[in-house]
């Protein structure tokens, strides 16, 4: 396995050899710098952590700038760590996408976009009561939500109005469609998770 962290820069579309029009995604993935090499000896289980994006503030604890000073960085952004690298790299070395080829199939994660408090029509897509006279503020109502004297509760998990988005969202099986070795930049067949310049990460 081999992994990256990028940044969303947006969606765009390509047309492949038969004039088909593709929605896609593009990111700039990377380069990412180790900032620590964990192994089966010492941590009991081999993985590389990646550091991408320098820190725009100064603000880092004693700890944070000691440790990524052992790699020959400065203090990163966004840090994750991938296990069971297929390539072997060393503290401080820069990783980028050329662990990754054209038309080969990768897992994107990051955070969805946050909506805040919605009602169940937009959060889970109820249609509603019907619209006709005499109706009363209802229509996006959700309706029924308990049963009779038996049980006589609300069980859980019920699908009621709450806050919706900002959670950790893995999309399958995503075509690498170009790179751009140059720029550091990736593209991939459909959507990612999260909103533009929020940070995911990408394994193959």
């Amino acid at each position: 396995m081999s992994g990256l962290i990028g940044k969303k820069i947006g969606m765009t579309s390509l047309f492949d050899e038969n004039g088909k029009n593709i929605p896609c995604t593009v990111i700039q993935a990377g380069p990412c710098v180790v900032t620590q090499v964990r192994t089966e000896e010492v941590d009991g289980y081999n993985a590389l952590q990646l550091g991408f994006d320098d820190k725009k503030d100064k603000r880092s604890s004693m700890a944070a700038k000691g440790h990524f000073k052992k790699a020959g960085t400065v203090a990163k952004q966004k840090v994750v760590e991938f296990q069971n690298f297929e390539e072997e790299f060393k503290l401080g070395d820069e990783v980028t996408i050329d662990v990754f080829e054209v038309g080969e199939f990768v897992d994107v994660s990051g955070i969805s976009k946050g909506k805040g408090f919605q009602g169940v029509v937009k959060r889970y897509g109820f249609r509603g009561s019907t619209r006709t006279h005499g109706q009363q503020s209802v229509l996006r109502a959700g309706g029924s939500i308990g049963a009779a004297s038996s049980p006589g509760r609300v069980f859980k998990d019920m699908k009621m109005p709450g806050r919706t988005g900002g959670k950790k969202v893995k999309v399958l099986n995503l075509e690498v469609l170009k790179l751009d070795k140059e720029k550091n930049l990736i593209i991939v067949k459909g959507c990612v998770p999260g909103h533009k310049n929020a940070y995911v990460t990408i394994e193959n």
